[in-house]
């Protein structure tokens, strides 16, 4: 993190300095957002001085924009009025004309607020709208990661199909970065919840099954980095987890195992032990190489368009075929 990239946050923090009748209108139009009164706000925004307070953040404690209060209540009407009236939209070049991911003094997104609220509705009006599905640079946190976290599917869903990271990337300063936590990015953090849907789903976009992280720069910081499995082994995931790195091309020979006669046994330690004993099968193998080779984070509609049997297209989807 940079010396601008610390002004920036401290900039945050600075008091606007504002007249008092812009304060009340600031304050109402808050307080519409609140009140969930869509018809309200709308009134309020015909005005030519209320628009001119769209985007001024106002209240007690961490202050708002009107937009990021509708973001984290989950009032998807006030929401969309806002954005129909110009809420943080600013021009920027081509093919992005929109930008609504103003920060708060957290260096938070409304986006991000939207889905820690677990406010799927909201997440989708601002992913449509050209909010960035990672978030803030500034912030160490990840809308991605918190969906991870929550098990919250249906949003990471959204958020991987407008193009948001599945694997780690730097965002803390190099000095930081050498501490292991550093690179534990989604896949880490579902198996850890227990949240297989997300961690499969995670997967199927193209997550690196290895260390959930391709940045081979960050990675050497880290004196003993550990993999995606061996997190699985560490927590007692489930043998389905360490099943489903597997299946993705995951190399089981590098977790550090430690095997002896006092070592607990079970499901997901004896498959991947037995990982290590016998080959793939040719498809398995296959179905790794291909999906590789497809440079899209979304595979599934490129793969539906193969001209192959259907029972292959659900192979390559890692669908799970009735026997």
């Amino acid at each position: 993190m940079s010396l601008m990239d610390i002004s920036k946050i401290f900039s945050l923090l600075q008091p606007r300095e504002e007249d008092e009748e812009e304060c009340e209108r600031c304050e109402a139009l808050n307080q519409a957002v609140g009140g969930d009164d869509a018809a309200l706000l709308s009134r309020l925004l015909s005005q030519e001085s209320y628009r001119r307070c769209i985007n001024l953040s106002s209240g007690w404690g961490i202050p708002l924009t009107p937009l990021r209060a509708a973001a984290s209540r989950g009032h998807l009407r006030c929401l969309e009025v806002l954005l129909q009236h110009g809420a943080e939209v600013r021009n920027r070049p081509a093919p992005c004309h929109y930008l609504v991911d103003s920060l708060d003094v957290k260096a938070q997104t409304p986006l991000f607020t939207a889905v820690s609220g677990k406010h799927p509705d909201c997440v989708a009006a601002l992913l449509k709208a050209g909010a960035d599905p990672n978030g803030s640079p500034y912030n160490n946190c990840t809308p991605v990661l918190t969906a991870a976290r929550e098990g919250d599917a249906d949003v990471l869903r959204q958020l991987l199909l407008h193009g948001a990271e599945v694997d780690v990337k730097p965002r803390v300063p190099e000095w930081a970065s050498s501490n292991a936590t550093a690179c534990r990015g989604p896949l880490y953090i579902s198996a850890v919840y227990g949240h297989l849907d997300c961690f499969k789903l995670l997967l199927l976009h193209g997550a690196n099954p290895d260390f959930n992280c391709t940045d081979e720069k960050m990675l050497g910081r880290i004196k003993q980095p550990k993999t995606v499995a061996e997190m699985c082994l560490r927590y007692g995931c489930g043998v389905e987890y360490v099943q489903l790195l597997v299946d993705f091309g995951a190399d089981m020979y590098l977790p550090t195992l430690i095997v002896d006669k006092t070592t607990k046994q079970n499901e997901a330690l004896v498959l991947l032990l037995k990982e290590r004993v016998y080959p793939k099968t040719l498809m398995s193998q296959t179905r790794i190489a291909i999906r590789r080779h497809l440079p899209f984070a979304d595979k599934e509609p490129v793969i539906e368009r193969l001209d192959i049997p259907q029972i292959l297209r659900k192979y390559l989807n890692h669908v799970i075929l009735n026997t």
